[in-house]
């Protein structure tokens, strides 16, 4: 068998080996029935089969929680639960987008950084992570919303500039690992090009520490939009849970908690599954604990 196909095979076994580890997590298995089941809210609410009404204004102001309005209404008469659920769904948007292209941006980059390390490339790219890692992140946040011309995008576009460069150091270390083993110096005997045996033979080998950095980051943008979206730098157009709480903060010196208190359950229930999910996973993937 030659070093490329070993790879291969001790890749299939790391998985199968973490995929069997993590059904035997009873916390993990549990935070991922949670995830499923927001995910479906979320879903749902794309599909427009739950919380298409959640800009309608239908009853009073302030009404208490009922049959009809689980978390009764806001100041001018909106329900509240409808509200907190289609958030879910502008949640995972911003969760997911930003997740999957900082960490797509993040290997990429750090890959090629590791594969040249000591060189200038590994210079100039190491330079732009501290440069980027050295701006407060609102202040960088405001700057590139005023740039945009208040764009919807533009709190994607700062996470994403900042986010990537976690998962890039991370690669970075193992793909310096990995370019001395036998496979990689094997693929350079035969004349196979730099970027090939970077995308090809390299990258994929990093494949678990970037899933378990996408799930990180995924929980970090969650938690950032919420916080922008309070402070007016976030979501423009629809709903979040951000604006939820930033709307309630007039009502709760009336002594209305509900706005309040839905916003922060939904999130904060998403976020500590996610969280408990993400260290699961990080067991399971772990090589020096899967055996």
């Amino acid at each position: 068998m030659n070093a490329v196909a070993t790879a291969v095979v001790r890749r299939e076994s790391l998985w199968s080996k973490a995929f069997y580890k993590f059904s035997r997590d009873r916390t993990g298995m549990i935070s991922l029935v949670f995830v499923l089941f927001y995910m479906l809210i979320a879903l749902g609410v794309t599909l427009g089969w739950l919380a298409s009404d959640w800009s309608d204004v239908q009853g009073g102001k302030w009404e208490g929680m009922s049959m009809t309005y689980w978390f009764g209404t806001n100041m001018i008469g909106q329900d509240i639960f409808s509200r907190a659920i289609y958030s879910t769904k502008t949640a995972f948007e911003v969760g997911l987008v930003v997740a999957l292209i900082a960490t797509a941006v993040g290997a990429v980059i750090g890959a090629i950084s590791g594969f040249f390390s000591g060189s200038w490339i590994d210079e100039v790219l190491l330079w732009l992570m501290g440069v980027l890692d050295s701006i407060p992140f609102y202040l960088f946040v405001a700057a590139i919303v005023f740039a945009m011309q208040e764009s919807p995008y533009a709190m994607h576009v700062a996470m994403i500039s900042t986010f990537w460069t976690g998962s890039s150091r991370l690669v970075r270390g193992e793909v310096i690992k990995l370019r001395g083993l036998e496979y990689v110096e094997a693929a350079h005997a035969i004349g196979v090009p730099e970027l090939t045996i970077i995308f090809r033979h390299i990258l994929p080998n990093t494949t678990h520490i970037l899933l378990v950095q996408a799930t990180i980051t995924f929980v970090a943008a969650i938690k950032s939009e919420v916080i922008l979206s309070f402070l007016g730098l976030g979501v423009k157009d629809g709903m979040s849970w951000g604006l939820m709480i930033a709307e309630s903060s007039q009502e709760v010196m009336a002594g209305f908690f509900n706005n309040f208190l839905a916003a922060s359950v939904l999130m904060f229930g998403l976020v500590m599954a996610f969280n408990m999910f993400s260290d699961a996973l990080q067991d399971a993937l772990d090589p020096r604990k899967v055996s």
